[in-house]
C-alpha cells in the first residue's frame, strides 16, 4: 500500500523576492501562490524584506486587521517591526514584511552564533551578504514568534526559504523551533553560477571542481557557505531541474531530495481577440521604434525576434544571440527584414531626449539618430558589453543591413520613458524568442514565450530545454521549441544553429506558422503549475516526516 503524503497545516515562505520584483523568483513564487493559496488560504505567508519605508509598495497591500493580534505581540515582545497584508498577485496571499535593519546592530553577534553552530563563514563577507543574510535572520525570528504565539503543538509547520539570501532564516529555524520542517531551495548555485559567469568551463569539468576551494578563487565563500550549510541542514533540500540537481551534488555535496520544477499560471496570457489586439498594437510600436532609431521604415511582415533577461553576457547567451544575429545579417539566404531586440536591464542613465522627441512628435524619420541602435544613455555606454559586441559585429543598423538589432537595456515596467509598455504587452508582437542559455538552471523566458505562443530557441544547458526535450511532443521549432546542443567550446555551433533555425521560420507560409504557435503554446500547458505542484508536496512530506523522526529522536 502506497503510504499517503503528509502534508502541512500551515506553510510559511521567505524570499528577498516577495513583493520585491528582482527576477525569476518572483516569478517562481507569484504565479505558484494561487495554487497553493486555493489548497491553504490564509495559512501561507509569504515573508519579505521591508524595503519602501518611505515609499508605498504597489505590490503589497496593508491590512490592519490580519493577524493584529499577533502584530502586535511581535512588536512588544520579540522587538520585530512588521507589517502584515497581502501579495496583490493571483490568489492574494497574506505577506509579511519585516524591517531587517534594526539587526544590523547585531550582525557580529548574529554571525558569531552561526558560526559556533552551523560553521557558517561570514567573515569574507562583501556586498550584498550583510543586507541578505540579516532579513533571512529577521524572517526566521518572524517563523518562531509566529509559531509560538499563533499556533497550536499538533499543527504541522513548514518553512520553505529561496536561495542563499535566505538561507540563514532556515537555520535560524531548525536550531530555535525544531518542531518546524524547513525546506531549503537553491535556483542555482553560487559557485556554478560564478564559475560560468568567469568563463570557466563549467560543464565537461563539474567532476573535477570542489566547491569549497572554487568558492575561495572566486571570492564567493560566504555565499557558498551559507548555501552549502542550508543545503546540509535543511530538513528537504530541493532544486528547480536535473541540471542543477547534478551541480548540487558535485559543488554543495549533497544530494537534492527533491526537484521542484518551475511552473507558470498562464491566467496573465490573453484571450485570443485581445491577443490579437495587442499583437497588432505591438508589432506597431516596435517598427515605429526601429524606424525611429534607423530612419528606415521597416515592411509590415518583418520577422521580429527577441532575447531578453537578467543581464549576465554569456551566461544567457547574450553573446552567442547577437552572433547568430550577424552571421544571418550576412546570408544571402534571408530574404527578409528582421529586426532583434535585446531587453536585459543595463546601467541606465536616462531615456534618449532625441528618441522620445521624435517618438512623441510622430515626425518622419529619414536619418539615423547617433547610435541608431540604444533607446537610453547609460553611464558607461564605452564598456558595456552588448553595444561592444553590436560594434565589433558589425550590426551597426544601416539603412542596406537585412538585420538591424535594438537593445533596450532596462525593465519593461510601462515607465521606461520610451515604450511605455509593459513586457508582457510587447511579447506577443515576436515571431520568435531566442534564449542560447549556457548557465540557466530553469529558463522562465522561454516557458513564458511559449505560453504567449510565441515559439523560441534554447538550449539544453537550460532546465526548461532539457525538460521541452523530454515531452512526448514534435521536436524542433515546428514543435514550438528548438533545443539546440550546447557545450562548454561550441559556441559557434550554437549560432549557426540559432542562423539556420530562423532561416527555416522565415520561409514559413502564414498557416505553418500559426500551426507552430499552436504547438508553443501546448508546451506550456504541460508546465502549469496545476502538473508540477505535487513536487512541493513531496517536498514538504520528506520535510515534515524528517522533523518528526527529529522530535522522536
Amino acid at each position: 500500500m502506497v503510504e499517503e503524503l503528509l502534508l502541512p497545516d500551515y506553510v510559511f515562505e521567505s524570499s528577498w523576492e516577495v513583493c520585491n520584483k528582482v527576477g525569476g523568483i518572483y516569478t517562481v513564487l507569484s504565479t505558484r501562490a494561487r495554487t497553493l493559496q486555493q489548497r491553504f488560504r490564509d495559512k501561507l505567508i509569504f515573508i519579505g524584506p521591508d524595503l519602501w519605508a518611505d515609499a508605498e509598495n504597489p505590490l503589497f497591500e496593508e491590512s490592519a486587521s490580519l493577524y493584529a493580534d499577533w502584530k502586535g505581540h511581535a512588536a512588544e515582545a520579540d522587538g520585530l517591526a512588521v507589517r502584515v497584508g497581502r501579495w496583490n498577485v493571483p490568489g492574494r496571499p497574506v505577506a509579511i514584511l519585516v524591517d531587517f535593519r534594526p539587526f544590523f546592530s547585531r550582525k557580529n553577534e548574529i554571525y558569531t552564533e552561526m558560526w559556533n553552530r552551523f560553521e557558517v563563514d561570514s567573515l569574507h563577507a562583501y556586498g550584498d551578504y550583510d543586507e541578505s543574510s540579516l532579513f533571512a535572520y529577521a524572517a526566521g525570528r518572524v517563523v518562531e514568534s509566529f509559531y509560538r504565539y499563533q499556533l497550536m503543538p499538533e499543527d504541522k509547520v513548514v518553512f520553505q526559504v529561496h536561495e542563499w539570501m535566505s538561507a540563514m532564516g532556515a537555520l535560524y529555524v531548525r536550531e530555535a523551533v525544531p518542531e518546524i520542517a524547513t525546506v531549503f531551495t537553491t535556483h542555482a548555485t553560487t559557485v556554478g553560477r560564478s564559475i560560468a559567469g568567469n568563463h570557466k568551463p563549467l560543464y565537461d569539468y563539474l567532476f573535477a571542481y570542489q566547491g569549497d576551494q572554487m568558492a575561495q578563487e572566486l571570492n564567493v565563500r560566504s555565499k557558498h557557505s551559507v548555501e552549502k550549510q542550508a543545503a546540509h541542514h535543511a530538513d528537504c533540500f530541493t532544486t528547480v531541474s536535473e541540471i542543477t540537481a547534478t551541480e548540487c551534488r558535485q559543488l554543495l555535496e549533497k544530494p537534492v531530495d527533491v526537484v521542484q520544477m518551475n511552473g507558470f499560471e498562464d491566467d496573465f496570457v490573453p484571450k485570443p481577440a485581445a491577443y490579437r489586439g495587442k499583437r497588432k498594437r505591438a508589432r506597431a510600436l516596435l517598427l515605429d521604434l526601429a524606424h525611429k532609431l534607423t530612419g528606415v521604415r521597416m515592411d509590415p511582415s518583418t520577422l521580429i525576434v527577441g532575447t531578453s533577461g537578467r543581464y549576465e553576457f554569456k551566461n544567457k547567451g547574450i553573446d552567442v544571440f547577437l552572433e547568430a544575429m550577424a552571421r544571418l545579417n550576412a546570408d544571402s539566404r534571408l530574404d527578409r527584414s528582421v529586426l532583434a531586440f535585446v531587453c536585459v536591464p543595463g546601467w541606465v542613465a536616462a531615456p534618449r531626449e532625441d528618441l522620445r522627441w521624435r517618438m512623441q512628435n510622430n515626425n518622419v524619420a529619414d536619418k539615423p539618430l547617433e547610435m541608431p541602435c540604444i533607446t537610453h544613455r547609460l553611464h558607461d555606454m564605452q564598456n558595456d558589453q552588448v553595444l561592444g559586441a553590436i560594434r565589433r559585429l558589425g550590426l551597426n543598423n544601416e539603412a542596406e543591413s537585412k538585420v538591424k538589432v535594438v537593445f533596450i537595456p532596462c525593465y519593461l515596467d510601462g515607465n521606461d520613458g520610451i515604450l511605455n509598455t509593459s513586457y508582457y504587452d510587447i511579447l506577443p508582437a515576436l515571431d520568435l524568442t531566442v534564449y542560447p542559455s549556457y548557465y540557466e538552471p530553469w529558463g522562465y523566458t522561454p516557458l513564458e514565450s511559449v505560453a504567449f505562443g510565441v515559439p523560441t530557441v534554447t538550449t539544453d544547458l537550460a532546465g526548461f530545454g532539457r525538460w521541452a526535450n523530454g515531452l512526448n511532443h514534435p521536436q524542433g521549432i515546428e514543435g514550438g521549441v528548438e533545443v539546440l546542443h550546447r557545450s562548454d567550446y561550441n559556441d559557434a555551433d550554437v549560432a549557426e544553429g540559432i542562423c539556420e533555425t530562423l532561416l527555416r521560420f522565415s520561409e514559413k507560409t502564414e498557416t505553418e506558422v500559426g500551426t507552430i504557435r499552436k504547438q508553443a503554446a501546448a508546451v506550456a500547458s504541460q508546465a502549469l503549475w496545476k502538473h508540477f505542484i505535487r513536487h512541493y508536496d513531496s517536498a514538504y512530506d520528506v520535510a515534515l516526516r524528517r522533523a518528526r523522526q527529529r522530535m522522536a529522536d
